[in-house]
């Protein structure tokens, strides 16, 4: 068990730049509080959140390069987050914390919905009907 002192060195280390996290990770106890891929294969959930954020970012480059800045920054933190708490809530402190953590990414959903509507119905916007089909489902 990874005690609180443990994980102040190791941050202190880190920040110092006299350990690398792969030091840590090494001596087993940190391998299990960083997300991995082979965690993320396991859990569909947490798969499904990750693809679709990737998917929000090539979409968002797309919307950069054609200039639509404001919206494009919208939709990334939104589209992005929604995965990041999924990710959060698999190390929640209780029944109670897991639950919060999906809550905020169902909002977090709905708010990524309301910009690729936008999106969907602006002129001169490219296609997101890919990404909203994604996330009605």
């Amino acid at each position: 068990m990874c005690e609180f002192a443990d994980v102040r060195i190791w941050w202190i280390g880190l920040k110092k730049g006299e350990l690398t996290l792969a030091d840590y990770c090494n001596l087993g106890y940190f391998r299990k509080l960083f997300m991995n891929i082979e965690s993320i294969k396991q859990n569909p959930v947490v798969k499904m959140a990750f693809e679709f954020a990737l998917d929000i970012v090539n979409y968002c480059e797309l919307l950069e390069k054609e200039k639509k800045y404001i919206v494009a920054r919208q939709l990334f933190k939104s589209g992005t987050s929604i995965g990041a708490s999924v990710t959060e809530a698999q190390n929640a402190e209780s029944k109670a914390d897991f639950i919060h953590k999906f809550k905020v990414a169902a909002k977090e959903g709905e708010e990524t919905q309301y910009w690729l509507l936008i999106c969907s119905f602006a002129k001169q916007y490219p296609s997101c009907t890919a990404l909203l089909q994604k996330i009605e489902a």
